[in-house]
């Protein structure tokens, strides 16, 4: 292993930190690798892991630090694009991005995530990341979408970075792959003959030394540039995205001369108002919640989202219906309890926070949602580096993966199934051993290092915030001409004000660099609209002086890249031929359309120079007007920074065994010692490396005095539940730990007990008489994994309404269910329990003699019931089903009619079914109307 790079010593005061010198190109740090991946988020970690594995020498370069870097880093809630076999089909899902995306998408590259998306599923268990799964141990796929289950919960997402850093680390990946932190590329370099990569130059985020690479290939995963358009807080790292995401990779790859495309296609996305995260309709939705406006009405027409669902977003959020909201306050308590436990922990972990500051609790406030700043996403949208289907970019030996690369609605599933196309492709080059380009050398060291020529220039923040309010004021949708050349204007004039930063500490260099990648992305991302002389993906790219759609004309991708003389220059490329044929599109084929520079709009005067004012020309309203001839937690700390208080020396010298990847036997004197700190400490240490002995270890801490202990210490078992051995050992330790009296670690080693299948019937109906109603609940998915349907029947008299709830599910949801278990809930005094019963009938079977108490159920007091009711029928005969159902199309309550409708696609077949879902295609409700549409043709 090499030596890492220098960093510089903590603790220096700031007074005596002398200032950064200008380092001699000469003195420049050179390394040297077969692959060198920049990012170390998702997709190039997986790069770097699979060019590992086909015998590369790896350098992964990050300019932050690998263990807490990439948007991953923050948590991630669920996988919106699995395609499970069984539960969605490959062709189907291409199909739907097809259309999400306006047609215009290469399917081969969106094929390659569709069929291989699952593989790396089972790839990221085997690591360690747990993904839901029912009581069988199937993966618990859920619908949020109208067509299609693709989302894929994560119960354990906040941990997903960690367990990909524990791969990283194993003894024979550190041989293969080197890890340099806080080291910036700002340049992919070039040969100068045939113009393939063949390294990177940058710097170091703290010591502000030169950096150059000789790499056989160069793997960009730099992740979005989500640092473009201004929050509406004004804060410049306020953005939805992850604010250390600055468009490097766009700039990097444009300048390296890489076709970028779909530049013009930008992020947006719905969020909570005056917090910059998502609403997480994705969590929300398979548990009952939806988005309403002020009426509580349903909005949404589209089926994924999309730039159109977000076009009938800002439509209703500017109407009198608006504002917007995520809607959750009429869901009971125990479903509120679980969202909470989601969003207030993996997705956002200070969005609890937020709500109690403002006194809102989703059981009296519905979440006011509002429009993020607009962002360049490839994985999110499709603004990106254009690739093939092996993460190939146009220039040869460079890649680009994740949400870099332009794979429309690629997600975190398809960033690294590009991750690790990528690793695999350019595994087969070796190391550059020619000399590496002067010029571009010397050029990337001046972008460097300029600003600390002019040490009292403009500071970054002040520049950044000038540049991106001319992002949201010229940019930003809607779009028109003029506006969008007052921007080229604006940033072709900042170019100067840019390079007259002034900066003192290695940091600041970091910032400004970062400025000239957002400036870069700024001008692609207006020129790219300026081309596009049509309007496509709903609010992504809306232009008021060309509202229409034009598919004969523009159904291509606009490529832009960097001609020889410096210039932006465009291209129509027609979509290759479908692989999938989807109705609603006809890729027209031909040649592409070189289209040369973007010409603007004249905008120096208000109409002629010399004219007098004129009369307005008249409109019909719909044709336009014809147009005329502060702390950044992933980035480095501030040179100067006060230091943190010493931590204890324990502590310490155990982080530094935890990133050699210690074995058992090394960890023990630390899960023993006295102070509970240093064993919780080593207890997530232990999940974070899971040697051999792991499980028994930690399900020996499940029992520690220090409730901290054994939090950390179910946690982890939660966390490595895919890979731990289910062996005697454990199960011993965790049966004892059903004897604790913590709730929590009573609750988790159930959970692991039914996911290792190291139980039996017994002992799960055992803790049917748990004091926790959560330990209950657990118990009830343990019966369910076993088929006990004679212990969860026993169940049905449980005091707890949330556990006669979770035996009506699980009673549907054994191998071989039977209405019969059903009939003490199907009575059952409260009307969710009662709701819930009747919805599992449609699981267990619904003969007539069930069937005519769930028709007369329609008529019930509480709406869970006559929705439960609905659902049950669909399983019925269609003789007494289909009358019930189609006057149940009149409920005065949405989801009830929804119920229908989707119960009433069952039995298409029947006429009398489809007769009455033609009457629902007119319903009030934005979901009855869209499901009703989906009546298969006879």
């Amino acid at each position: 292993m090499s030596t890492p790079l220098a960093a510089p010593a903590p603790g220096v005061p700031a007074a005596a930190t002398p200032a950064l010198a200008i380092p001699s190109l000469a003195d420049a740090t050179e390394l040297s690798c077969d692959v060198l991946v920049v990012g170390g988020g998702t997709a190039g970690t997986m790069a770097a892991l699979t060019a590992a594995e086909r015998g590369a020498n790896v350098l992964l370069l990050e300019k932050a630090h690998v263990r807490h870097s990439g948007a991953l880093a923050m948590g991630m809630d669920g996988v919106n694009n699995a395609v499970v076999p069984g539960r969605a089909e490959p062709d189907d899902y291409v199909a739907e991005i097809t259309r999400a995306n306006d047609g215009l998408v290469d399917q081969s590259t969106v094929r390659q995530t569709a069929t291989r998306g699952f593989a790396m599923v089972q790839r990221l268990e085997s690591y360690g990341v747990k993904f839901e799964k029912d009581e069988h141990g199937e993966y618990a796929v859920r619908q949020v979408h109208r067509s299609g289950s693709y989302v894929l919960p994560m119960p354990e997402g906040k941990d997903v970075k960690k367990v990909l850093y524990r791969q990283l680390r194993r003894r024979e990946m550190r041989e293969r792959i080197r890890i340099e932190n806080r080291v910036m590329p700002v340049r992919v370099l070039t040969h100068p003959d045939d113009g393939r990569a063949v390294g990177v130059a940058g710097f170091h985020t703290r010591t502000g030394e030169f950096v150059t690479v000789r790499a056989g290939a160069v793997i960009l995963a730099t992740g979005p540039c989500g640092r473009l358009g201004l929050p509406a807080s004004g804060y410049l790292y306020g953005t939805y995205e992850n604010p250390t995401n600055a468009g490097d990779g766009y700039a990097m790859a444009y300048h390296a001369g890489a076709a970028l495309t779909g530049i013009e296609c930008f992020q947006i996305n719905p969020l909570i108002k005056d917090y910059n995260g998502p609403a997480c309709a994705y969590v929300a939705n398979p548990f009952g919640g939806y988005q309403v406006n002020r009426h509580g009405e349903r909005f949404v027409e589209s089926d994924y989202w999309s730039g159109q669902m977000m076009a009938e977003f800002a439509t209703e959020l500017a109407s009198d219906r608006g504002p917007v909201y995520l809607k959750m306050s009429h869901l009971p308590e125990e479903t509120i309890g679980a969202v909470e436990s989601i969003l207030h922990t993996t997705e956002r972990p200070t969005r609890g926070t937020f709500h109690e500051g403002r006194g809102h609790d989703y059981r009296t406030h519905d979440v006011e949602m509002h429009i993020s700043e607009i962002g360049l996403c490839g994985g999110h949208s499709a603004s990106g580096v254009r690739v093939d289907a092996h993460a190939r970019t146009t220039v040869p030996r460079l890649y680009a993966a994740g949400d870099l690369a332009c794979v429309p609605h690629n997600y975190m599933i398809g960033a690294f199934v590009y991750g690790d196309l990528a690793g695999e492709d350019a595994a087969g080059y070796r190391a550059y051993e020619g000399e590496l380009p002067a010029d571009q050398l010397a050029a990337a060291h001046e972008l460097v290092y300029r600003p600390l020529r002019n040490p009292e220039g403009p500071p970054q923040p002040q520049v950044e915030y000038k540049l991106r309010r001319f992002v949201n004021d010229y940019v930003a949708p809607p779009k028109t001409g003029a506006k969008l050349s007052l921007a080229v204007e604006a940033f072709t004039r900042m170019s100067d004000e840019i390079a007259g930063m002034g900066a003192n500490t290695a940091h600041e260099l970091m910032r400004c660099a970062e400025v000239s990648f957002i400036r870069d992305c700024a001008e692609m991302a207006a020129r790219a609209s300026l081309a596009r002389k049509e309007s496509r993906w709903g609010l992504y790219h809306e232009r008021l002086d060309h509202p229409e759609r034009d598919d004969q004309s523009w159904l291509h991708h606009l490529d832009l890249r960097k001609s020889p003389s410096g210039a932006m220059e465009f291209t129509a490329r027609p979509v290759e031929p479908y692989v999938v044929p989807v109705a609603e599109f006809a890729p027209p084929g031909g040649p592409e359309r070189p289209l040369g520079e973007v010409e603007l709009v004249p905008v120096a005067t208000a109409g002629p120079r010399d004219g007098a004012p004129t009369a307005r020309r008249a409109t019909t309203g719909t044709e336009p007007a014809a147009e005329p001839t502060t702390p950044d937690s992933a980035g480095a700390d501030p040179v100067g920074a006060a230091p943190a208080p010493a931590p204890r020396l324990r502590l310490l010298r155990l982080l530094a065994l935890v990133e050699e990847s210690p074995d058992l036997a090394a960890l023990r004197p630390y899960l023993d010692d006295a102070d509970p700190a240093v064993r919780a400490a080593a207890v997530t240490a232990l999940g974070e490396t899971a040697p051999a002995g792991t499980g028994p270890a930690l399900a020996a801490h499940l029992g520690d005095a220090d409730p901290r202990v054994r939090a950390a210490a179910a946690a982890a078992l939660r966390e490595l539940v895919e890979v731990l051995p289910a062996e005697p050992l454990l199960a011993a330790g965790l049966r004892e730990a059903l004897a604790v009296p913590d709730q929590a670690v009573r609750v988790a080693a159930l959970d692991v007990l039914r996911a290792l299948r190291l139980g039996d019937a017994a002992l799960y109906a055992a803790s049917l008489a748990d004091a926790g109603v959560e330990v209950r609940i657990q118990a009830v998915r343990a019966l369910v994994s076993v088929d006990a349907v004679e212990e969860l029947a026993g169940a049905a008299a449980d005091p707890a309404r949330e556990v006669r709830v979770a035996v009506a599910r699980g009673l549907a949801a054994v191998r071989a269910p039977a209405p019969k278990p059903l009939d003490p809930l199907l009575d059952d005094p409260d009307p969710l329990v009662r709701g819930a019963a009747l919805a599992a009938l449609a699981g267990t079977g619904c003969p007539p003699e069930y069937a005519a108490p769930a028709v007369a159920a329609l008529a019930d007091a509480a709406w869970q019931v006559r929705a439960g009711a609905a659902t049950a029928l669909r399983a019925a005969p269609p003789a007494p089903a289909v009358p019930a159902l189609a006057g149940a199309l009149g409920d005065v309550n949405a989801d009830v009619r929804k119920a229908t409708v989707l119960s009433l696609l069952r039995h298409a077949a029947d006429p009398a079914a489809r007769t009455a879902l033609a009457g629902a295609a007119d319903d009030p409700d934005a979901d009855v109307r869209a499901y009703a549409s989906r009546v298969p043709r006879a």
